[in-house]
């Protein structure tokens, strides 16, 4: 093993560091002041839906409470970082997977799933992967990282079958602070009165105007007001995203009993972690939500150990690529192919639920 190599050991020594942890301060491209558009979930379980503010504003004084905002959840950052592995400077690290469902093929990458997706379980690789998460449940998580690598990194949990469950290692997530809530409204005009065109009525016009339900409306004939939406948010308190890499969850990982195998498994999923963990995440969020460092508050990484002691660490993404690239090479990165989605697969995993 290089130098390089055995330097990275010690994040998998039982004594090392509990986790990694990195913290940066955003701001919007406007500014520190501008208007950013946080994500909206939908309503259930007493949530009304809309923007995830917790505690949620006071009716009487709104802008006063302190709050925080969810500007990006930990799924929807795994879901920006994990693609990261189909690109060329970095398909070397782990086995291309495509399942190939009629004309559509989609890499086990972009599966909402990973390894536990449906269309993935309803391929050609269902055999395979049901026999590897039942090796995760005895102890030995290599066949799972000779499939789908990064379903280790990412987390993992066959729930629909074997209910084999992976922690993430690597969890991101970008939060606002004191955020004054934001409205905004708009209205549709029509470009030609459709009622003194004999399309409908002046009464049918009158009913339709204002009630966005109404078919008219909804098809875009009569003005539609839309007064009180969703209008942004101002963070503030300031705006953050804390990444962290859980070595001492990475450290349970496994290859049966066999301690070079538990070795190379843990350094070949180390390699994959620090690359996810020291890379660029897109600073476009959505719509309304680009963000950029905020240059007058450096990005810190430290490490924390089971102490609590939080020294400073400093791994460039050039550093962690060539790392990985050693130890997924010693470990034997799996077979890149393209597998049939089957559909008597599908409609037989339906009549299980059945």
């Amino acid at each position: 093993m290089s130098q390089q190599t055995q330097l990275f050991d010690r994040y998998l020594d039982d004594d090392g560091p509990a986790a990694l942890v990195i913290r940066e301060h955003l701001m919007p491209v406007e500014g520190p002041d501008g208007v950013l558009f946080p994500a909206t979930f939908a309503a259930g379980d007493g949530f009304p839906g809309g923007y995830n503010i917790d505690p949620p504003p006071t009716r009487d004084e709104p802008w006063k409470t302190p709050n925080v905002c969810l500007i990006d959840s930990v799924g929807s950052q795994a879901n920006r970082i994990e693609p990261l592995f189909m690109q060329q400077k970095y398909q070397h690290l782990v086995p291309q997977i495509v399942i190939k469902a009629g004309e559509r093929e989609v890499n086990i990458l972009e599966a909402g799933h990973r390894a536990g997706d449906a269309l993935v379980r309803c391929s050609e690789l269902q055999k395979e992967l049901q026999d590897a998460f039942r090796m995760v449940l005895a102890g030995d998580a290599e066949p799972l990282a000779r499939i789908a690598p990064t379903s280790l990194v990412f987390g993992v949990w066959d729930s629909r079958d074997t209910q084999a469950k992976l922690p993430r290692l690597i969890s991101s997530t970008v939060r606002a602070f004191d955020v004054q809530r934001l409205t905004r409204g708009a209205v549709y005009i029509p470009p030609v009165d459709y009622a003194n065109m004999d399309v409908f009525t002046e009464e049918e016009k009158a009913k339709a105007e204002g009630n966005s339900k109404s078919p008219l409306a909804q098809r875009g004939f009569v003005h539609n007001p839309a007064s009180g939406s969703h209008g942004g948010v101002i963070a503030q308190g300031g705006i953050h995203r804390d990444a962290i890499l859980g070595l001492a969850a990475l450290r349970l990982l496994h290859g049966g009993n066999d301690e070079k195998k538990t070795l190379a498994l843990r350094r070949y999923i180390l390699g994959l972690s620090l690359v996810a963990y020291t890379s660029n995440v897109s600073s476009y969020l959505r719509q309304g939500c680009m963000l950029v460092l905020d240059p007058e508050k450096p990005r810190a990484c430290v490490e924390v150990h089971p102490d609590g002691r939080r020294p400073s660490c400093a791994i460039t993404h050039d550093e962690a690529l060539a790392f990985a690239t050693v130890v997924a090479e010693a470990f034997g990165v799996g077979e890149s192919r393209t597998v049939a989605f089957e559909k008597a697969k599908a409609k037989a995993d339906v009549k299980k639920k059945d």
